[in-house]
């Protein structure tokens, strides 16, 4: 990412300056509780963990979160800001690398697969407690969002001159939908198959449900 996210976990700071060894374990210790805390939301819903819940998750006190985050609602905002914005930098970041359009649409879909097999609680969480931010950091993770869509709606119009950019929109949306419905049916024993099988099958699905 090209950014990382302020103590509060509410804006996008400069990451330029080298990290002492204290620095980096303070930033370990705060991914990990973002880790932590995306599995246990995803787990017990936002409402059902305490700070107390998120510090034994990584092996502190619950009063030793503080030292990283003012709150639990910050770190939920940091979780969901930290998503978009990381879906926002890998989209740019494919879309540079792309000859061509169809070449940028596949390496979209892959990159969004990517996302949606390896950060399944993220998604979960991201689906079921969005509206517990306050205003301002569920406006960013929004603004973010558009952003993203944008990527894939831009691609699209070079791929689809023929077809109406609110057209192309809905369609994105849709691939979302699908890819992101996938944490949820993975939860469920029984319905999974191999990781190189799901991620085929999206990928396919995806692009006949934006081309076809």
């Amino acid at each position: 990412m090209a950014s990382t996210l302020d103590e509060a976990g509410t804006a996008p700071v400069a990451d330029t300056a080298p990290r002492t060894e204290r620095g980096r374990q303070k930033a370990d210790r705060r991914a990990a509780i973002l880790s932590a805390a995306a599995t246990l939301f995803a787990e017990r819903g936002y409402p059902g963990v305490t700070i107390e819940d998120l510090g034994a998750a990584v092996g502190v006190s619950g009063p030793a979160v503080y030292r990283h985050f003012p709150g639990k609602a910050a770190v939920l905002a940091a979780i969901l800001q930290g998503a978009s914005q990381s879906l926002l930098d890998g989209a740019e970041r494919v879309l540079r690398d792309a000859s061509d359009p169809a070449t940028a649409l596949r390496a979209l879909i892959r990159f969004h697969v990517d996302f949606a097999l390896g950060e399944a609680d993220v998604i979960i969480v991201q689906d079921r407690e969005l509206e517990q931010l306050d205003r301002s950091a569920r406006h960013e993770v929004r603004s973010l969002q558009r952003r993203y869509v944008e990527h894939w709606v831009d691609t699209l119009s070079r791929l689809r001159p023929d077809r109406a950019e609110t057209e192309l929109r809905f369609r994105a949306h849709a691939a979302f939908g699908l890819l992101n419905s996938t944490p949820h049916s993975a939860r469920i024993p029984g319905r999974r198959p191999a990781d190189g099988t799901i991620r085929g099958i999206l990928e396919e699905m995806t692009w006949a449900s934006l081309m076809s």
